[in-house]
């Protein structure tokens, strides 16, 4: 999939960029959520939630800028798959997230995947010759 040109470009980049920027600066404001979410056998919680807000919010920068935007897509995707383990705890233990129905814990996998492709799509240059990359 080719990203689209002109401005549902620019509407893509920055809906990614801001989805990423606002999530991570949540972790820093509800760090309690994060950590609710965090699989016991993983280490060191409150510094993965610190570290992957911190990354959340440089990638989604990353992404409005052209020459960071390939690093960043590809830095937000291992980002995904690094707190993938959350989500399937979440899976696992609906009954430690009694105010999230399970039907939401279910939606929330693939939207990891989309996320990633979402990511992904916008690491690939414009192919249209004359125009100009945003």
């Amino acid at each position: 999939m080719q990203l689209p040109h002109g401005w549902r470009r620019k509407l893509v980049l920055i809906g990614l960029a801001a989805l990423f920027i606002n999530v991570g600066v949540d972790h820093f404001v509800n760090p309690d959520f994060y950590l609710s979410i965090m699989p016991p056998a993983l280490p060191l919680h409150l510094e993965a939630v610190y570290i992957s807000g911190f990354f959340e919010i440089v990638g989604g920068i990353g992404l409005l800028i052209p020459r960071l935007r390939v690093f960043s897509g590809w830095g937000l995707i291992a980002l995904l798959v690094a707190v993938y383990p959350a989500n399937i705890y979440m899976l696992m233990t609906p009954e430690a997230f009694p105010d999230i129905p399970i039907e939401l814990l279910w939606l929330r996998m693939p939207f990891q995947f989309l996320f990633a492709y979402w990511a992904y799509v916008v690491t690939k240059p414009l192919y249209n010759p004359g125009s100009t990359t945003v």
